[in-house]
């Protein structure tokens, strides 16, 4: 009789395990049929990116030669790659901010959450701190962002990325001297703390500094620039090139800077 009920139990438990894991099958293929009949990723990104318009934008600018400023374009085309873009928060943080509560609710770098009371001062600061005037005037503007690899070098790049009328360059990306490949201007320079250019001197006139902060003390950094109060590192320094001298003597890493 005990030989019967554990036959049993363990038939009604080998039932169980197999609807269960034909439910589990089931909801899998469903999901990966889902995602195979959208033409669109989980961030909501389309899957084959050919970048192409939509016929009745292709038509839109159509006219347009190879070159020209082409007003709204890559709006219209970043809708086409990604429905999920919008545009209605300002490029830059303005007075406005509080009126974006989505970015509010999460931290740097997704957010500005906590950080109120420092932009609001630096903004203060810096509200008169704009494009010129002429840049602002042109109802489209050609922008490039210019990297820091060296695959610039030996291209004589420098007057066709002049030619821009945004010229966008990150961190300490040297310019001078080097102005036949990178070319001489620059309208915004993105950087954060770290990796930013620590000589006033060298950053190119009539530039606009442009801080891309990744946590809060990036904010408090920018804080004392702006006010000239005594500067204090977000990371220690000291103790990062020890821990990487560490590094280098147990051969984890190799150092090609010759003394870090």
């Amino acid at each position: 009789m005990g030989l019967l009920v554990f036959m049993r139990n363990l038939l009604l438990a080998l039932c169980l395990f197999l609807v269960l894991g034909f439910l589990y099958y089931s909801a899998w293929k469903l999901h990966l049929l889902r995602w195979e009949d959208s033409k669109y990723d989980r961030l909501g990104f389309l899957l084959n990116l050919d970048s192409k318009l939509p016929p009745e934008l292709a038509l839109k600018y159509a006219n347009f030669s190879e070159g020209v400023c082409k007003p709204g374009y890559a709006s219209a085309l970043m809708t086409v790659i990604f429905p999920k873009f919008s545009k209605p928060a300002p490029m830059f943080l303005d007075d406005s901010f509080r009126k974006w509560a989505r970015i509010r609710d999460f931290v740097p770098p997704f957010g500005i959450k906590g950080q109120d009371n420092l932009i609001k001062a630096i903004l203060s600061a810096t509200k008169d701190y704009r494009l010129t005037p002429a840049l602002d005037s042109l109802s489209c503007r050609r922008c490039i962002i210019v990297g820091n690899g060296g695959v610039l070098a030996n291209k004589s790049l420098g007057l066709k990325i002049d030619d821009y009328d945004v010229v966008v360059r990150l961190n300490s990306a040297p310019v001078k001297g080097f102005e036949k490949d990178v070319g001489g201007k620059t309208t915004l320079r993105i950087t954060y703390p770290e990796g930013a250019i620590q000589k006033m001197e060298q950053y190119e006139k009539d530039s606009l500094f442009v801080l891309a902060g990744f946590k809060w003390q990036d904010f408090k950094w920018l804080k004392y620039i702006v006010y000239k109060e005594k500067v204090s590192w977000t990371h220690n320094i000291q103790r990062e090139k020890e821990f990487l001298r560490k590094l280098v003597k147990a051969r984890v890493i190799t150092d090609l800077t010759s003394g870090i």
